[in-house]
């Protein structure tokens, strides 16, 4: 299987911290956050990583290459304004969706972290359009984004909704009528859910969207007091 890291925002959230520096360069344990994507995913066996940027992505390509360093083929989706996460992914779809174009493909925002592994999302059997790893609701997104019931995902439902953690599971056919340009995952996302097309599960460790300086902070705390931080914890 085949990964995308999303890492074309334009970090306003985190100026000044951004003004020379894109947001997935910044540094968590002397290692920038793109990095330690890298490392974890290549830590469950993915090897073909594909990585779109915009904004001062120039400094991604120069410090991870190829991905030679870090034992895995690196190829970039360049966007010269940011298309928005549905859009960002249509434009890579040639590099991820394989040569029959249905290929399934994790999907992981540069800015968030987990202390899980990658593998136990990717080798677990799933149908339909995506599969999204859903966390509890921060202090941020109160109200969630998704109901969870089932192993099933949907946009309205009972009790309390829970947060999309970034991590996903799409299938390239989940875009099968769109078309290039800028536009967001989320209503297609929907749309597939109202035909219970979209899987999910709830992952209950560690999980952060580095959105905020303040965030940053807090995990850059949480790493220092982890044993090895690129120790990645299954999903149980």
């Amino acid at each position: 299987m085949k990964a995308m890291i999303l890492a074309a925002g334009l970090g306003t959230r985190m100026r000044p911290l951004t003004n020379h520096t894109p947001k997935p360069m910044l540094k968590v344990a002397g290692l920038p956050l793109i990095e330690h994507q890298v490392r974890r995913l290549v830590a469950a066996g993915i090897t073909d990583i594909v990585i779109n940027h915009a904004y001062l992505g120039e400094q991604i390509e120069a410090y991870l290459k190829d991905g030679s360093a870090f034992h895995c083929t690196i190829q970039y989706s360049c966007e010269p304004e940011p298309l928005e996460t549905g859009g960002g992914i249509y434009k890579a779809l040639p590099l991820l969706a394989g040569e029959g174009g249905d290929e399934p493909f994790l999907l992981v925002n540069g800015d968030v972290w987990l202390d899980m592994d990658y593998a136990s999302v990717i080798h677990t059997p799933k149908t339909g359009l995506a599969h999204l790893v859903m966390v509890n609701n921060p202090d941020f997104n109160p109200q969630g984004d998704f109901y969870l019931a089932n192993g099933l995902l949907a946009s309205e439902g009972n009790g309390s909704a829970h947060t999309f953690s970034g991590v996903s599971i799409l299938h390239p056919h989940l875009f099968k009528d769109c078309s290039a340009g800028i536009f967001k995952l989320a209503p297609l996302l929907k749309g597939a859910m109202a035909t219970q097309q979209v899987s999910g599960e709830l992952y209950e460790g560690f999980w952060l969207d580095v959105g905020t300086p303040e965030r940053l902070q807090h995990l850059i705390t949480h790493v220092s007091q982890s044993v090895n931080p690129h120790q990645a914890r299954s999903n149980t």
